[in-house]
């Protein structure tokens, strides 16, 4: 069951798609937040979502881009004219880190209000991915499982990389890569490893040799179903494992 609602934070009013099991909801669901890609809210997003809650899990998709609302809408070939590529970037550079840190706590709250009890999941996707890792960091007591699939530059030279947060990070972590991924080469993946093993976080690193950014999600180029598919059943193992 979708629902759309409005979310207050500190910085204004955040759109987003809620999703809870069909039928009675069982006690003691867990609750996810799915961060979104570059292109925004969409039906994409929703199907996976729906997938999600399937499984008996309470899902939250905000909207990250709200402070610059209206904007899009998008579609994933954006990137390929000029103007909107230019406003996608527009929105990836003004939405910081720290900006969605912040929002991940209501967003933890919208969740805890709407019936999820227990510890909170995350998963990103693309620009969400990072966003995934930086709430388990942010919000240690809370999220106890972080997912990222083709995220980007999760362990860069950044000052808020998200890989700087291992410290404070209690959740499991899982983060699954394209084969070939420009905002996430080699060195990026090896510095990830190594701040999360230092720090003690279990955690998982898996390369998905011949997939490109994106092709977890349906309405991308770059979709590839087989691999899809197999990002679901890590997900929904790894979800079920530490949620469930």
């Amino acid at each position: 069951m979708k629902q759309e609602i409005e979310i207050r934070t500190a910085d204004g009013v955040a759109k987003a798609h809620l999703f809870k099991p069909d039928g009675a909801l069982r006690s003691g669901a867990p609750g996810v937040v799915l961060y979104m890609d570059a292109f925004g809210l969409r039906p994409a997003l929703d199907g996976m979502a729906t997938r999600l809650a399937d499984q008996g899990y309470i899902v939250l998709v905000p909207d990250l881009f709200y402070r610059a609302a209206p904007y899009g809408p998008f579609d994933t070939s954006a990137f390929s004219n000029e103007t909107s590529r230019k406003a996608i970037m527009a929105l990836l550079t003004g939405t910081t880190q720290a900006m969605t840190a912040s929002d991940s706590g209501a967003f933890i709250a919208t969740l805890r209000d709407n019936g999820a009890s227990g510890r909170i999941g995350t998963v990103g996707y693309c620009f969400g991915g990072g966003r995934a890792l930086t709430a388990a960091g942010t919000y240690p007591d809370d999220v106890a499982a972080a997912a990222s699939f083709h995220g980007g530059n999760i362990a860069s030279e950044a000052p808020d990389s998200p890989h700087r947060l291992a410290p404070s990070i209690k959740a499991r972590v899982y983060a699954g890569n394209a084969g070939i991924d420009q905002s996430f080469p080699p060195e990026q993946s090896a510095r990830l490893a190594e701040a999360l093993r230092t720090a003690g976080v279990d955690h998982v690193i898996e390369n998905y040799v011949g997939m490109d950014h994106g092709w977890t999600v349906p309405d991308n180029g770059a979709f590839d179903e087989t691999g899809a598919e197999r990002h679901w059943k890590r997900l929904l193992t790894f979800f079920d494992e530490t949620l469930g």
